[in-house]
């Protein structure tokens, strides 16, 4: 036990925190470059739903115009069938 004491003398430990800041400061930039690069990508994800959101909705309207035709020429037949009997 006394030897490991006598070991790390100040100058070892002060390398050694040194070196565990330099660490953590590398770790905090590294974290900042990944918030970085994930705002990035919600900003394009974003950009893409957005478009996707778009294209649901302009199918959707000419589904319903679709069927409003489909529905009006049905009913146009029918009432002229109805009439044409009559």
């Amino acid at each position: 036990m006394e030897l490991m004491a006598k070991s790390w003398t100040d100058e070892r430990l002060e390398e050694r925190f040194d070196r565990i800041d330099w660490q953590h400061d590398r770790f905090d930039t590294d974290a900042r470059e990944l918030r970085t690069d994930f705002r990035e990508l919600r900003t394009v994800m974003n950009g893409r739903f957005d478009a996707m959101e778009r294209r649901f909705d302009a199918m959707q309207r000419l589904m319903i115009q679709i069927a409003a035709a489909t529905l009006g020429t049905f009913l146009a037949g029918a009432i002229g069938l109805i009439a044409t009997h009559f």
